[in-house]
């Protein structure tokens, strides 16, 4: 969710990283960001059921949540920036998983 993390960056009300799920991310979710995270918001499904799959014996896996935002966008497509922002607000307005 490397838009995201350009859309949020300066928002007071979030702490934000980007990691992605394949081996060609420039950045792979490592143990340590689970255990920083209060939640993971995924643009798909299948990276939920990766992460899961990945770390299935972590102890203190948070909370993740899929966007069903399809991840065939270009980065900072402002239709993916609306869709992004429709997802996450839900969350850091405390309606969605509490952190």
């Amino acid at each position: 969710m490397v838009a995201a993390e350009a859309v949020y960056r300066r928002d007071p009300r979030v702490k934000i990283r980007s990691a992605g799920v394949s081996s060609k991310s420039a950045h792979q979710v490592p143990d340590k960001d689970l255990d920083w995270a209060d939640l993971i918001l995924v643009m798909e499904r299948k990276y939920k059921e990766r992460i899961l799959r990945a770390f299935r014996d972590h102890p203190n896996l948070p909370p993740i949540v899929s966007l069903d935002i399809p991840d065939d966008y270009e980065r900072m497509d402002e239709q993916l920036i609306v869709l992004i922002q429709k997802g996450t607000e839900f969350h850091l307005k405390g309606e969605g998983v509490s952190s």
